[in-house]
């Protein structure tokens, strides 16, 4: 599985000036709508919110993985968000957060995202990405520096 498979540009916001974990869900939420209209925007964030129920899905060093799933949905979709300002996301390390790769996967493929979970961890576990993620101006720089 490449990054590629399962982002597309549009599914990327670069400087989102959302102030909280819960605007910020909102934000992937709306954006991840978009690309899977068939799911209302508040269908994706429940599912986002009932997973950050369970354990906040902050990873460390500035980065969440926030996931949820969903009934009837045929492929995996990632969203990929920069914030200007990190926000408190009670993550692992407790220190905020400001790169969320979020992903909604088919409710049926429990197991099957936690590859897709592990590759993506391990692409944003990369000095040099992470930095380009950063330094991102636009949409298209933060799809480019993450492909």
């Amino acid at each position: 599985m490449e990054i590629k498979d399962i982002l597309s540009p549009g599914c990327t916001q670069c400087a989102a000036e959302d102030s909280s974990k819960k605007r910020i869900l909102e934000t992937i939420a709306n954006i991840a709508h978009r690309a899977l209209p068939q799911f209302s925007s508040d269908d994706i964030l429940e599912s986002l919110l009932n997973r950050e129920k369970v354990g906040s899905t902050g990873i460390g060093n500035g980065i969440a993985l926030p996931h949820g799933r969903l009934n009837d949905l045929d492929k995996v979709v990632g969203v990929l968000i920069t914030c200007q300002s990190p926000i408190s996301f009670d993550a692992i390390d407790n220190k905020p957060v400001d790169i969320f790769f979020a992903l909604l996967v088919p409710a049926e493929q429990a197991q099957g995202h936690l590859q897709t979970l592990a590759t993506i961890a391990g692409k944003l576990n990369d000095k040099d990405v992470l930095k380009k993620l950063r330094q991102a101006e636009t949409n298209h720089d933060l799809y480019e520096a993450i492909i």
